[in-house]
């Protein structure tokens, strides 16, 4: 299973993504921000509604250079029809990965051996491919795309920042905080 601070490695994967199955790799995605969103399984109740929400917040994510990959263990040809045939998953404009084996799902520690499906991980990756950021919930519990992106800027920020961090709560432009000295104000 990945860690805070490991490089994620070469993964070669199928989505299937505007329409087309794609072959894609996980190191194509350097040089930019990756988010990266397990879920269980296509057709089914809470996927989708995370999904959509998501998808609509897509282009903000792609606004401060990050890329959207969602992943489950269905195939690229399930992946399809579910787009096909949802109103919620029609709205999917990044690439939806397969990975029937579980090989990425296993790698980043989301996989059930027993059924043969994904829990629901959210990760942040950096430009170099280091891993930043990740939670992983029960399939019982739905994530919030407006959390996921508020940590994805908190990353983004930190990043970029001379060796300040973000506190509880932060948003762009709130305070920060500089380990050793005062909180700093953010205009």
């Amino acid at each position: 299973m990945l860690k805070i601070g490991q490089t994620v490695p070469e993964l070669k994967v199928q989505a299937f993504h505007n329409e087309e199955i794609k072959d894609l790799n996980f190191a194509d995605y350097k040089g930019q921000w990756l988010v990266v969103v397990f879920y269980p399984a296509d057709f089914t109740f809470i996927c989708p509604t995370e999904l959509e929400e998501l998808a609509e917040m897509y282009p903000q994510f792609q606004e401060i250079g990050a890329e959207v990959l969602s992943v489950s263990t269905d195939t690229v040809f399930v992946h399809k029809a579910w787009h096909d045939t949802s109103e919620a998953i029609k709205k999917i404009n990044f690439p939806m990965v397969a990975d029937p084996t579980g090989k990425v799902s296993k790698k980043f520690g989301t996989y059930i051996k027993e059924d043969g499906l994904s829990l629901r991980g959210s990760f942040i990756i950096d430009p170099e491919g280091v891993l930043k950021a990740f939670e992983i919930n029960d399939n019982s519990i739905g994530r919030n795309a407006a959390e996921l992106f508020r940590k994805l800027q908190a990353a983004k920020f930190v990043s970029e920042a001379d060796g300040e961090v973000c506190p509880a709560n932060w948003t762009p432009g709130g305070n920060t905080l500089k380990p050793g000295l005062d909180l700093v104000g953010k205009i």
